[in-house]
């Protein structure tokens, strides 16, 4: 599962489910306000959708919950996770990360993020998208899953296993289906609130074709 701070506007303020939302969250205040106003919203932006690879990437072996409540620390060592940025960093700025008790501090994100951020540039040098690479593996459309408990979610699929393959041949690391499936399930390409949950209908809301305005 799975990630800026979130505005603090109408949007933000903490959403009423009655216990509805999905049990993941396991009613953590943190993980409530995530769920309820980021977790599957489809994300088309491309600087934004590289923040949650290299945050997923950090979760690899750990729950969501801890990188969560680190996110903030991760933007402050990872300059706004601003890929120019990090595609600079040498052993000084590693060094640095790695005594940074308010990051997950393992050697081989710190080296993937920084590689991860290079791919990224090489392939907008490229002048392609990165935002069209990722969504490649829904067809350009969030997927609508309909489960109806928590146990139905699976761990990867063939479309987590299409993006997987495809970061992979153009230079990403920590992209393996499994990841690249918590990824999905964050930027919105698929749907993976249960029915039950309000956030469902309202993340299909945002799916849908925007309507042209009458007048």
């Amino acid at each position: 599962m799975k990630r800026q701070p979130l505005a603090k506007s109408s949007e933000s303020r903490p959403v009423n489910y009655d216990g509805s939302r999905c049990q993941w969250t396991r009613d953590d205040v943190l993980m409530n306000e995530y769920h309820d106003h980021e977790w599957g919203v489809p994300l088309r932006d491309a600087q934004k959708l590289f923040e949650f690879l290299v945050l997923d990437a950090f979760q690899a072996g750990l729950s969501w919950r801890t990188v969560l409540y680190k996110r903030e620390n991760f933007r402050r060592a990872f300059d706004g996770f601003n890929p120019e940025r990090i595609a600079k960093y040498g052993s000084t700025q590693v060094a640095k990360l790695l005594r940074d008790e308010g990051i997950i501090r393992n050697r081989a994100k710190v080296a993937g993020t920084i590689k991860n951020a290079r791919a990224f540039l090489e392939f907008r040098r490229s002048g392609k998208s990165f935002a069209e690479l990722v969504w490649q593996s829904v067809k350009g459309k969030p997927k609508v899953n309909r489960w109806r408990k928590m146990g139905e979610l699976p761990a990867r699929t063939k479309e987590s296993d299409f993006l997987s393959a495809l970061l992979k041949e153009n230079g990403f690391v920590f992209v393996g289906s499994t990841i690249c499936y918590a990824f999905m399930q964050a930027a919105g390409l698929v749907n993976d609130h249960v029915i039950s949950c309000p956030r469902f209908k309202a993340v299909l809301d945002l799916s849908l074709p925007s309507r042209p305005s009458r007048g």
